[in-house]
């Protein structure tokens, strides 16, 4: 399988075992995003998760709310083959899998209106832009109060900061496993594959698009988690 067989760093076959050792925290993120959950919607009647990747999101979430019926997409077909393949034991009335596609050429059923919407590292590779149209299109789709939550990178303040960050992941997944050229290759993505914007562009970005709650609920790092609600 080629190794630009998804947008991250990792083939699609290896990204649960290699993500762990490559974000600190990884884990937290979906543990958080099913807490969030729960607090705000309790039990929502239809989840779409965006950048599903494997569908270790859903596949989590399933054992959490036994009502909720799912969609995935995701850009990257050996994406959702595996993401299939783990969730193959989920009725099929409850699982949908789009075709391959980005956030934003989603389209869904006029019947069918999420009530929540999340997006786990799922847009940190595109432009100021295409982040604007991405947010844009999650908020249509959403239902009337629907919650999106999203896990992004995020940016320093200053370049000292940027420099800190970068040498703490490289410590980090060094600690982890990972050779010298594996995480050198990593860290030159910034800026180059994935584009990450400050704390306070993300929040500015979803309060532009019409979100009535916006709220960063965790950060670590180098990736914060926020939730709104249409």
């Amino acid at each position: 399988m080629p190794a630009n067989d998804n947008r991250s760093s990792h083939r699609s076959e290896d990204y649960d075992l290699q993500i762990r050792d490559t974000i600190p925290y990884y884990e937290s993120f979906h543990e958080e995003t099913l807490n969030m959950v729960k607090t705000i919607r309790k039990e929502p009647k239809i989840w779409l998760d965006t950048g599903c990747g494997t569908g270790t999101l859903v596949k989590k979430a399933v054992q959490e709310f036994h009502n909720t019926s799912f969609i995935l997409s995701d850009p990257s077909h050996e994406m959702l083959n595996l993401a299939g393949s783990k969730l193959s034991d989920l009725p099929i009335e409850r699982l949908q899998l789009l075709e391959p596609c980005e956030t934003s050429e989603i389209t869904l059923d006029g019947d069918l209106k999420p009530d929540v919407i999340t997006a786990i590292q799922a847009h940190h590779y595109l432009s100021k832009e295409e982040r604007a149209k991405t947010t844009r299109v999650c908020y249509e789709l959403l239902n009337d109060n629907g919650i999106y939550i999203t896990f992004e990178n995020i940016r320093p303040k200053t370049e000292e900061g940027i420099e800190v960050v970068k040498e703490y992941v490289k410590n980090f997944q060094l600690k982890r496993g990972r050779d010298e050229d594996t995480v050198r290759n990593f860290l030159k993505r910034f800026d180059v594959e994935y584009f990450p914007i400050k704390v306070e562009e993300h929040l500015a970005l979803l309060e532009k698009t019409g979100f009535k709650v916006v709220e960063m609920f965790w950060m670590s790092y180098m990736q914060a988690g926020f939730y709104c609600i249409k």
